[in-house]
């Protein structure tokens, strides 16, 4: 088992296939600074398909059981469901997913399910349309990624995951309307806290509605209780009807930190390997793929890494991690 020095195994990988979105959501791409003279890396820099289907490969033989495709937004990149397909064949034991907003998912579900993707989750911050608007400020309507959620449900992609990114001041008030409105449905919602990810999203601790918060307040209308995690590092902390109705999830990085369970690694869009998400430098595997690198050479390079991680960036945060040039959210996937 590939161990790092806190002996978290390797697990997980998310995938980026682009840093570009078509959103500029205000706790990860703000549209002042992602603005249209900002410069995304140039396709040449970009991984190929061939690329990233060597290096998963490389990645599931090292343990990895569950590959993630992210962004930026992931159906942005062109053909994206050839990349699917030239990854599901690695294994039935492979949990092949993807992270969308949504916003193309109408029309890319059954090519994606045809192409062997097993599971979707999609992005969804609010159920009123003013509100989902300020946060993707590009005034994209709910109905669009509803209708991508159902879709995705008729390809079946399911069960469907529901990710709400929770901020005080601008989308708490639709916690509870998200939660009737998804409760019975089969899909599993899931709050996420305002994280201080990257520099750009002028992240403030009072902006965080606490996880505990969110389930009270579910709780009052609707009981629910704790459900034990289905494997060693799942980040949500999950939780169910207990009229039978569905099960909810909450991801607590800031004020619940999971870093001891961490098994997640991170490929961003050009080939760096990051081992956090609050990271401050990856490791250029590109580089060593397009220089002529083996795959024993390429094995040795992500086992190095691996093994001399030590990152717990949620269980130190602190005034002394203000002021640290993280990697953007967009770059590496979330």
């Amino acid at each position: 088992m590939t161990e790092d020095l806190f002996h978290r195994p390797l697990r997980d990988l998310r995938v980026s296939v682009t840093d570009r979105c078509n959103f500029r959501c205000v706790y990860c791409m703000p549209k002042e600074i992602f603005g249209k003279n900002y410069a995304f890396l140039p396709q040449s820099e970009v991984l190929t398909f061939e690329e990233i289907a060597r290096l998963v490969g490389i990645f599931v033989e090292l343990g990895v059981q569950k590959i993630r495709l992210t962004g930026g937004e992931p159906l942005v990149r062109r053909d994206v469901e050839r990349l699917v397909a030239m990854l599901s064949p690695l294994g039935k034991d492979v949990d092949l997913t993807l992270t969308t907003n949504g916003s193309l998912l109408a029309a890319k579900a059954k090519a994606l399910a045809d192409a062997g993707l097993k599971r979707i989750t999609v992005s969804l911050d609010s159920l009123d349309d003013a509100t989902f608007k300020r946060m993707n400020d590009v005034d994209f309507p709910v109905q669009r990624v509803l209708d991508g959620i159902a879709a995705a449900e008729a390809a079946g992609l399911a069960p469907i995951k529901v990710n709400m990114v929770v901020r005080r001041g601008l989308n708490e008030e639709s916690v509870l309307p998200m939660a009737r409105h998804f409760r019975g449905t089969g899909h599993v919602l899931r709050f996420i806290e305002y994280m201080d990810v990257g520099t750009s999203n002028g992240w403030r601790l009072d902006d965080v509605v606490p996880a505990r918060e969110i389930i009270e307040a579910i709780g009052r209308e609707f009981p629910v209780e704790p459900v034990e995690p289905a494997y060693r590092g799942e980040v949500a902390g999950r939780y169910r009807y207990t009229d039978g109705a569905g099960e909810i999830g909450v991801i607590s990085s800031v004020t619940q930190p999971f870093c001891a369970e961490c098994t997640r690694a991170r490929l961003s869009a050009d080939g760096s390997l990051y081992t956090c998400l609050f990271a401050t430098q990856g490791h250029d595997l590109r580089k060593l793929l397009r220089a002529g690198a083996t795959d024993d050479d390429m094995r040795v390079a992500i086992l190095a890494t691996w093994a001399a991680r030590d990152d717990r960036y949620s269980e130190l945060r602190s005034a002394d991690t203000q002021g640290l040039k993280k990697i953007e959210m967009s770059f590496i996937g979330g």
